[in-house]
């Protein structure tokens, strides 16, 4: 359905529908109440850790990413579910693309996070 509103009252709205987007995804979901700590906790490790700018960026969308997917994925879900409880093979095909897509924001976060430390703690040590 498409918005009446245009010009600033549609990106205001737009703002109140993502806030209620989010209250939602955040009481229903575990799965994303668990990203949304680890994106917590890493934002605050990768900003007092001695990097500089580049890779603390890095090191934060990294996390982002994992939102991203887990909200995509909970979309995708939603969606399947409205459309019907009954199971069928290409639901179950549309749900496991889903969690393949978090499964590999969590890999790529980990290959940055790995690389950044190799490079700024592990490889001076070595």
């Amino acid at each position: 359905m498409k918005s009446p509103h245009t010009g600033i009252k549609r990106i205001l709205k737009a703002f109140v529908y993502s806030w209620q987007g989010f209250k939602a995804v955040f009481a229903s979901e575990a799965a994303f109440r668990q990203d949304m700590a680890v994106f917590v906790i890493g934002t605050a490790i990768a900003l007092i850790l001695p990097l500089g700018a580049l890779e603390k960026g890095l090191l934060i969308s990294s996390l982002i990413i994992i939102l991203l997917m887990e909200l995509a994925n909970t979309a995708v879900e939603v969606v399947v579910d409205r459309i019907s409880d009954d199971y069928h093979k290409l639901s179950g095909r549309a749900k496991d693309i889903g969690s393949l897509m978090v499964l590999i924001s969590f890999i790529n976060a980990g290959v940055i996070w790995s690389a950044v430390f190799w490079q700024h703690f592990i490889s001076e040590a070595v």
